[in-house]
């Protein structure tokens, strides 16, 4: 169904480690010997999960084992398109390191030669576009959201415009099914699809004859020359490990529920700042009596970063201030908006920085009136669906910029969920725009290295 608009294996690791003990004695991760005779062994594992197409997450983790002089000595070593160097670049990059090299692009490959020619500020879209969606089913009324979000920017262009087709995912086939008639009507560059299964049913074919941006992010990564875009648990665990890091933090306690979004979070966000030289000390349940035994560690606490909806964020203020914490940069991720909207109960919460979108949380975005006037007069861009809608607004944005986000690895464009750039393998990394709460009120946070 279509409608037109028209126009790792580590035994080896293990034995080349305990030859560098008999032969040259006791090595370590930090000061490996003088002669580099082959990559260092992490960063030799960091290959191995790199090609075995693990996430960014478990390699970032490994590669915080090594000390700025070796990491800087081993990303120098790699070839030019070794796929490794880019995750050493990014390590260097997040420690505030230079580079021996620009980041490596000739991973992702993406290829906007069919088009025609860029505007100045890098505005290319495609000439015809799809769009996957499922239309129809369960996911059909998140699908409406992201869809009108995505109509909104579309007609908000006065520019060249392609022709835009949607294709209902929940049909016979799924997700695969729809990008094959997509491609089969001579659409050059594909939207979607929306689940993650749809994803990882498409990226597993590999190379794809049509460039996609899928708008989740599955497990297995985008094939070269194709990208995903999604609202992340793990990019708010980034962005607030950025925050911290800005704000001074060295030592970071966490306080996150049992869900799934939660420990994303935190993950990405101890990666994070393990890549920057600081460290998650301890991560507590929120239903914990004491925080004073964590406060009182050797080394103190500098910051507390909170993974929990606001309900729980309300009780865990008391707490806090019992332990002498309250005083500490609180940063949360975006569920501390789950449970609040009563300003009097929520007055607890003042001074908490958290992560949204940049429409969402009052700011303006060209081609959109307000989010709170959007809300009146459409029902999808209403309430938790707002998100949606700037998601959808988002994923044209970044079709018709995909070249510009591409060349380089500084490039980033304004959208209405954040700051969007695209990292070497493919992935739309997010920075989100900062808010607060004020008077139990939520208000957009000046600066995201202010308090």
């Amino acid at each position: 169904m279509s409608f037109h608009i028209p126009r790792p294996r580590r035994s080896w690791l293990f034995a080349l480690a305990m030859a560098v003990v008999l032969l040259g004695g006791c090595a370590s991760l930090s000061s490996p010997s003088s002669t580099h005779l082959g990559p260092h062994p992490v960063v030799a594992e960091a290959g191995e999960l790199v090609r075995s197409g693990a996430g960014n997450s478990p390699i970032d983790a490994l590669l915080a084992q090594l000390d700025n002089a070796t990491l800087a000595r081993e990303a120098a070593a790699l070839p030019v398109g070794d796929p490794v160097y880019n995750h050493l670049a990014r390590a260097l990059l997040a420690r505030g390191l230079p580079l021996p090299r620009p980041l490596d692009r000739t991973p992702w490959r993406f290829d906007a030669g069919n088009r025609p020619t860029a505007d100045r500020d890098g505005y290319r879209p495609p000439v015809k576009l799809g769009v996957l969606l499922p239309l129809s089913g369960e996911l059909a009324v998140a699908a409406a959201s992201v869809r009108d979000g995505f109509l909104a920017a579309y007609y908000a262009e006065s520019r060249r415009r392609p022709e835009v087709a949607f294709y209902d995912t929940e049909g016979g086939g799924g997700a695969v099914a729809a990008y094959d008639r997509a491609v089969a009507a001579g659409n050059d560059f594909v939207i979607g699809p929306l689940s993650r299964e749809g994803v990882d049913a498409l990226f597993r074919r590999g190379a794809l004859p049509v460039p996609v941006l899928a708008l989740n992010h599955g497990t297995v990564p985008p094939p070269a020359g194709n990208a995903s875009f999604s609202l992340s648990p793990e990019d708010e665990g980034i962005a607030a490990a950025d925050l911290l890091i800005q704000r001074g933090a060295r030592r970071v306690l966490v306080v996150a529920a049992g869900d799934d979004n939660a420990r994303r979070s935190v993950d990405a966000l101890r990666t994070q700042l393990a890549a920057q030289g600081a460290v998650v000390t301890d991560v507590v349940h929120p239903g914990i009596v004491d925080l004073a035994p964590f406060a009182q560690k050797e080394g103190g606490i500098d910051a507390v970063f909170l993974a929990v909806r606001g309900t729980a964020a309300r009780e865990l203020m008391p707490k806090l201030a019992m332990a002498g914490l309250a005083g500490k940069p609180l940063v949360a991720t975006s569920q501390l908006l789950s449970g609040t909207g009563d300003a009097g109960e929520d007055r607890v919460l003042d001074g908490i920085a958290f992560p949204g979108e940049t429409w969402t949380s009052g700011r303006h975005v060209p081609g959109l009136p307000p989010a709170a006037s959007a809300a009146k007069t459409t029902p999808t861009a209403r309430g938790p669906a707002a998100r949606l809608f700037a998601f959808g607004y988002d994923a044209w944005l970044l079709s018709a910029y995909m070249e510009r986000l591409a060349q380089s690895p500084d490039a980033h464009v304004a959208g209405a969920t954040g700051m969007l750039g695209i990292d070497s393998s493919g992935n739309v990394r997010r920075v989100p725009a900062w808010s607060t709460f004020q008077g139990g009120v939520t208000a957009a946070l000046p600066s995201a290295a202010g308090r």
